[in-house]
């Protein structure tokens, strides 16, 4: 698909997206809880239903509606013998653990890029818990067969918290007692918080301890019809944000600046830079300022790295940005990515170590760019493009459904030119 972008105003109001973060770590707690779990502001991007896909080949029954899903579960009792976590990294890391559970052996897939990730930790920290694990040499496909046995074990964190979050997940639907699991040099925190802010939602109990030990003291949650209502997502709305500062001034709704989203970061950056910003309640009001150069550490936040560039690209002078060392396994290798496609829009950025250098305020030009099937390279440069000097076409611009699929439609809404056709086979 291509989708071109032409230089635009924006102005007006949108909704943010629902949270891919949190309605995944919701259907995980749906299946994993032995009642009806009704999910409201659920949302539907490809990781949204990949996830929902993994929970029904687990067991659970989904009713889906416009703005509600009803999951009725007895826990993970699979009825199919393979499961596919679509593109999603989060799913892979997380459902890995609750599937091994199950006593049953399953095959677990993906697509995409995901077949390219590195899943080692499993072969590593699986055999530990008593699950019997086959990989592609550390990659998928997986065969994994359980049940998982709650141990105290260690893990590493620097690579990703999604692997943690799942093993949170099954140990605390395992009636895990006495153990601790415990983490060295633990990235990415705000998004654990979400983790344990979900378990604690449907009724399991964990104690963090600095967040180098989870501690399980055997306290389970009792089986009961609940609710939850997906957040608001301040990745996709940090976009909708920068587009604001670039081209605006928007109003973006339903961002809760309370949440432990690690992506809610990005005020902080929008505040650096000179942005003009009102937040009342979940309303944001955001628009064009005296753009200047800012030093942001995006270690714990590396999603934030496409926005954030496209946001330097306007500001004046040479923007740090710490954490690069976090990019290497995403969709793409996204400093190389960002580094590559912005060049193409006459954006100079440098990578040096750990840091990214992004020389701004210097003028941004349309181009032809490629997403490289990275939703989120696709965002921001549709985001750059909207005060660029031509136009901005994208190839494989539908990468951007792998989380945000109402993404060009909203900019459209907020007075974008935005067209997209079919691309020629």
């Amino acid at each position: 698909m291509l989708t071109t972008i032409k230089q635009s105003l924006l102005k007006g109001q949108i909704d943010a997206p629902a949270s891919k973060s949190s309605m995944q770590r919701a259907c995980a707690a749906a299946l994993l809880n032995e009642a009806e779990t009704t999910i409201y502001n659920p949302g539907h991007s490809n990781d949204d239903k990949a996830a929902l896909g993994v929970i029904q080949a687990l067991g659970a029954e989904v009713t889906q509606a416009a703005d509600v899903l009803k999951i009725a579960s007895k826990g993970v009792k699979p009825g199919k013998a393979a499961v596919n976590c679509g593109e999603s990294g989060l799913g892979i890391r997380m459902f890995a653990p609750i599937i091994a559970l199950s006593e049953k052996p399953i095959a677990v897939n993906g697509e995409g890029s995901l077949l390219t990730r590195p899943m080692d930790f499993f072969d590593e920290i699986f055999p530990q818990l008593g699950i019997r694990v086959v990989s592609n040499k550390g990659r998928l496909p997986l065969e994994i067969q359980g049940p998982l046995q709650p141990r105290t074990i260690s893990i590493d964190g620097s690579l990703s918290s999604q692997f943690l979050t799942g093993l949170l997940f099954a140990y605390a639907a395992a009636g895990a007692k006495g153990v601790s699991i415990k983490v060295n040099n633990l990235k990415s925190r705000p998004y654990i918080d979400l983790t344990l802010d979900v378990l604690q939602h449907f009724g399991w109990k964990v104690e963090n301890r600095n967040y180098e030990e989870f501690y399980f003291s055997g306290e389970g949650a009792d089986a009961s019809d609940r609710t939850y209502t997906v957040e608001g997502d301040w990745s996709g709305g940090a976009f909708l944000l920068v587009a604001g500062a670039i081209a605006g001034p928007v109003t973006i709704k339903g961002l809760d600046t309370a949440s432990t989203q690690a992506d809610k970061a990005i005020l902080q950056a929008l505040k650096d830079c000179g942005a003009e910003m009102t937040v009342d309640g979940r309303t944001l009001r955001i628009g064009p300022g005296a753009l200047k150069a800012f030093h942001f550490d995006a270690t714990d936040c590396p999603d934030l790295f496409p926005p954030l560039v496209a946001l330097a690209a306007y500001c004046e002078g040479v923007t740090i940005i710490d954490g690069v060392n976090r990019l290497a396994h995403k969709e793409s290798n996204r400093g190389l990515t960002l580094q590559e496609e912005f060049g193409k829009m006459g954006i100079v950025i440098r990578l040096e170590g750990d840091r990214m250098y992004v020389e701004g305020g210097k003028g941004v030009k349309g181009a032809l760019v490629h997403s490289h099937h990275d939703h989120r390279i696709a965002m921001a440069c549709a985001v750059a493009a909207l005060r660029a000097e031509g136009d901005t076409t994208i190839e494989e611009a539908q990468a951007i459904n792998k989380s945000y699929p109402d993404f060009y439609e909203h900019l459209q809404q907020l007075g974008a030119s935005v067209n997209t056709k079919t691309a020629l086979v």
